[in-house]
């Protein structure tokens, strides 16, 4: 392994993830961070029919195929570059192209289960929990889910009662007991951004 660090930021589903992490990437030079996203790597199912494939509970574990993602994070801080999958979540699956990634001094790994995955965690050197009310988290997965994947008020609302929030609850919810740092306020807490964007400027500089 290198000198190259990896911060994870995990947090519910509509917790503002995304915007912590494009807060961080503005205080870095860019050229010196990669994002890899763990929604990227929703397990292949290719063999499995679209109806089927629209049962399937994506925030519980077994959706992801973590073992890439560890592959690729060890790859990526050891200096090598990955093939990471696309996801395309009109059709719940990976895309038939990948995405070329270079390494980088920092990598930020986003998504909803890193930290309860053990091997995952081990694997960070900063963990991040952005917590988030859940009246606020599905107020904004409602608009992601309309606006930019397709769906249907009605489809959201069901797979939010069915899967999201007894997985929020069984999983990821659980996992804020192993972050270095938690991030009150939907991701807004700009002096917990700040301050979190100045240790990784100091480990740049280094």
């Amino acid at each position: 392994m290198t000198d190259r660090i990896i911060i994870g930021i995990a947090g519910g589903s509509g917790s503002g993830k995304s915007t912590v992490t494009a807060e961080l990437v503005k205080s870095i030079d860019t050229q010196k961070v990669t994002v890899i996203q763990e929604d990227s790597y929703y397990k292949d199912q290719s063999d499995v029919p679209f109806e089927e494939r629209i049962k399937t509970n994506y925030d519980h574990p077994f959706a992801f195929d973590h073992d890439l993602l560890k592959a690729h994070l060890k790859a990526l801080k050891s200096g090598q570059a990955v093939e990471k999958p696309l996801y395309n979540y009109e059709i719940h699956n990976r895309r038939a192209e990948t995405e070329h990634v270079e390494p980088s001094d920092v990598i930020i790994l986003e998504g909803i289960l890193i930290l309860y995955d053990e091997e995952i965690r081990d694997l960070l050197d900063i963990k991040v929990f952005v917590d988030t009310d859940s009246d606020v988290r599905i107020i904004r997965r409602i608009l992601r889910d309309l606006k930019e994947r397709g769906r249907s008020l009605d489809s959201v609302i069901v797979q939010y009662m069915e899967t999201v929030r007894p997985a929020h609850l069984q999983f990821i919810e659980p996992s804020k007991r192993y972050a270095d740092l938690i991030i009150p306020e939907g991701g807004y807490n700009q002096v917990a951004i700040d301050l979190l964007g100045l240790k990784i400027q100091n480990f740049v500089a280094e």
